[in-house]
């Protein structure tokens, strides 16, 4: 999985703790600001979740092995796309679960090679989370979450894909382990969020991928009619590739800084719309050996109380 779609199925898989809250702007803030944040997040009241998720973006340059931003030359480009349907249910009172399945497709061009098209599924993710203290629930203490996932390789690695450019690769070709833990706490109106991720990854034809770490931020700002505003920065880096044997595969590590921002839309009884644009600050030394990216994530989630 890249860092850029391991953040995706981060915020879609309710890597963030649901939480509570006895006054009515703090519960607004635990409850509408963690769903801007956290898509497939069970709020308090939810006992499960269902949804669609967009996810659209161009890419306009790419970081090299040194973490120079070197923009796209004229004539090459590509376009990401990624459909994906996901679900939560909780499964006790302080826990959950989630299931994510991808369609992942890509667009490239290149002045070499030409224009080609390709996809399919990718690497499907299940996650579980619990909360040992909700925020809210102790005014000194901020929420405190357990995580953990799989991802698992259902997608078509690189070197596994025939079709040209590699666009019909969809996966990493290994599992990958993810353990994190999440804090989180309400101040009025407003919720703040901080999350660290750690991913390992099984071996795969002789090499295996750095372990990966990604660190999250947040926070929302909630209205009284449960519509909510986050702002979120990730940065997410991993070390070099390694053979069999243990030997480093220089120059292979990665990294690469993501801003977003969501807004939530409560409609009905049950429904929800969460969406906005995300990007990768095009500036020297925030990324390596990655693709910087514009674009956009729009969700429709239907619960059940």
């Amino acid at each position: 999985m890249s860092l850029r779609r391991a953040r995706f199925v981060v915020a879609l898989t309710a890597a963030l703790p649901a939480s509570t809250a006895p006054a009515l702007a703090r519960a607004q803030a635990c409850c509408a600001g963690g769903s801007a944040v956290t898509p497939a997040r069970l709020e308090p009241h939810e006992w499960a979740l269902a949804g669609a998720a967009l996810r659209a973006g161009a890419d306009f340059g790419s970081y090299n092995t040194d973490g120079h931003y070197v923009p796209y030359a004229s004539g090459d480009s590509e376009v990401d796309f990624e459909q994906d349907l996901f679900g939560a249910v909780r499964v006790l009172r302080r826990g959950q679960v989630a299931l994510l399945v991808p369609l992942v497709q890509t667009y490239r061009a290149t002045t070499l090679d030409g224009a080609h098209f390709g996809g399919g599924i990718g690497d499907v993710n299940l996650s579980a989370r619990y909360d040992l203290l909700r925020a809210g629930e102790s005014e000194y203490v901020p929420g405190i979450a357990l995580l953990a996932g799989v991802t698992f390789p259902t997608g078509t690695a690189p070197e596994s894909s025939p079709a040209p450019l590699a666009v019909d690769a969809t996966g990493i070709g290994a599992f990958q382990g993810n353990l994190a833990l999440a804090l989180e706490q309400t101040f009025g109106a407003w919720l703040v969020n901080a999350t660290g991720i750690v991913a390992a990854r099984t071996a795969r034809h002789g090499e295996t991928l750095g372990t990966q770490v990604t660190l999250l931020a947040a926070s929302a700002y909630s209205f009284p009619n449960d519509t909510a505003v986050a702002l979120a920065l990730s940065y997410a880096f991993e070390g070099d590739a390694t053979v069999t044997g243990g030997s480093d595969i220089p120059d292979t590590s990665k990294r690469l800084l993501t801003a977003n921002i969501s807004v939530l839309w409560p409609f009905g009884n049950f429904w929800r719309l969460v969406g906005g644009p995300f990007f990768n600050p095009p500036f020297h030394a925030l990324g390596a050996n990655q693709l910087a990216t514009g674009g956009f994530t729009i969700a429709v989630i239907r619960a059940w109380t």
